[in-house]
């Protein structure tokens, strides 16, 4: 093998990229709130905020756009997408909806009621919200190798397999309507799942008659570091380490934005026809018809093409390749990282990055800050302004289990010398770290309030230390 890595893809359309300045940038970081959604997309140079929707779709998926149906029901496009998911996941009901979190709404919807208890080896934050929109409790059991953001440990995406048996076999515990693995785990630093641990999951959950369920988003990118680094899959394809983990489960949400490469998308999936109904008639009255659940048919054209590029081993190389490239240099450099590096984005541990800064200072957001106002580089923070909480009585705010910052990469977008310079502006946001400032919350909203909340800074970095 060569130590190059080279994109198995030609280009053959540009997107221009305007250069701004560290004194625009610090202006417009300012207008936003100290918050880097509020910024416009024009104002960033490297956009690593999120890989949902952000990917280059090849030239056989716009030959789908073009082919696209766009009856109302019954469309041949939802029956080409129809297919592509049975074909790789074995899931009889599939729904489309117009994302993945559209999918969770209606799953929590039909399966959850106040007072509910939903596992998972940890939720990301739309699926949080829309458990707790539900009245029930969303409970992460990540496994304890997690902890140890230095440790080789391959897979500490997994779910702590003891707890939820704990939580399941609980004389009089609250109702459990089902339980989910997210693969990989993107609140818990992008980690993969094995096989072995999500079987041992769907045992538990069938041993207890409680339905098991997938978020499988990025379900080709945990299959491909499971041919890595799990014993006995490496002479196993990526399409077969997918169905074979899809037929441990009862269903799964998906938005197709990741793994499926496309820029709008979801669906979800069960293998129980009653439930799918119930599904079907709540995705009527605020998606859309079954056939198209909000979507066009062009959109699910792009999915069915999609479902089998997320797929293709030589571009699973390239993707997982360039992010380990990207933590390889970075932890060089003295850069504390989530370790080992994951599938879809590199996860700077803020606590580490800043330890003068307190969960409650968010140190992710100022690290947000920094990179962008430095090099333009728009990353998010994971951490307790994502998945922390305020006391509506007292205003004490509850900090999140860790302080990361993510650097999503984008689906065949950015070239390795895009990579360079991000590890470039990186370090040197790293070399002046005892600079970072604190923040804190002046306006945020019930939900997902990192989406929308507006910060300012507090003081000087010296002010804040603990």
């Amino acid at each position: 093998m060569f130590k190059t890595i080279i994109e198995p893809f030609r280009i053959k359309e540009v997107e221009p990229i305007r250069l701004s300045t560290p004194e625009e940038r610090t202006d417009l970081i300012s207008e936003a709130g100290f918050n880097v959604f509020a910024l416009r997309s024009e104002n960033v140079i490297i956009d690593l905020l999120t890989d949902s929707g952000t990917g280059a779709m090849s030239s056989a998926q716009w030959a789908g756009i073009m082919r696209g149906d766009e009856s109302y029901a019954g469309s041949p496009s939802f029956y080409r997408f129809q297919d592509a998911v049975r074909d790789v996941m074995g899931f009889e009901h599939v729904i489309p909806t117009h994302q993945g979190r559209a999918a969770e709404r209606i799953l929590f919807s039909v399966m959850c009621k106040a007072g509910d208890v939903v596992p998972n080896n940890s939720h990301f934050d739309t699926t949080r919200a829309n458990v707790e929109f539900r009245g029930a409790k969303a409970l992460d059991l990540p496994c304890e190798e997690l902890a140890d953001p230095d440790s080789d440990f391959p897979f500490k995406g997994n779910m702590d397999v003891g707890l939820l048996e704990q939580t399941l076999a609980e004389p009089g515990r609250a109702r459990v309507p089902l339980a989910m693995l997210t693969v990989t785990n993107n609140s818990g630093g992008g980690q993969p799942v094995s096989m072995a641990n999500a079987r041992a999951v769907a045992e538990v959950c069938r041993r207890h008659d409680v339905p098991f369920y997938l978020d499988a988003c990025r379900i080709a990118e945990n299959a491909y570091l499971i041919k890595q680094r799990e014993t006995g899959y490496a002479h196993k394809s990526v399409a077969r380490i997918v169905r074979e983990m899809c037929d441990l489960a009862d269903g799964c949400t998906m938005s197709a934005k990741k793994d499926a490469i496309v820029n709008i998308g979801g669906f979800l999936a069960t293998r129980d026809s009653a439930v799918a109904r119930q599904e079907k008639d709540l995705l009527i009255l605020t998606e859309g018809f079954p056939t198209y659940g909000g979507l066009a048919g062009r959109d699910l054209e792009a999915i069915a093409v999609g479902m089998y590029e997320g797929l293709d081993e030589d571009y699973l190389h390239y993707r997982i390749t360039s992010t380990r490239y990207l933590g390889d240099h970075l932890r060089r450099a003295g850069v504390p990282i989530m370790w080992p590096p994951g599938g879809h984005a590199i996860y700077l541990d803020a606590r580490r990055f800043a330890p003068h800064l307190a969960p409650s200072d968010f140190p992710g957001v100022s690290m947000t800050v920094e990179l962008y106002t430095v090099g333009g580089v728009r990353g998010v923070e994971i951490g307790s302004l994502m998945l922390g909480s305020r006391d509506a009585e007292t205003g004490e705010e509850k900090p999140a289990a860790r302080e990361l910052v993510r650097l999503a990469i984008p689906r065949r977008v950015y070239t390795q010398s895009h990579i360079d310079y991000v590890i470039e502006v990186v370090t040197r946001v790293h070399e002046h770290r005892e600079e970072l400032r604190a923040y804190r919350i002046v306006e945020q909203a019930p939900f997902l309030r990192h989406f929308s909340a507006r910060l300012e800074p507090v003081g000087s970095a010296s002010a804040s230390a603990r």
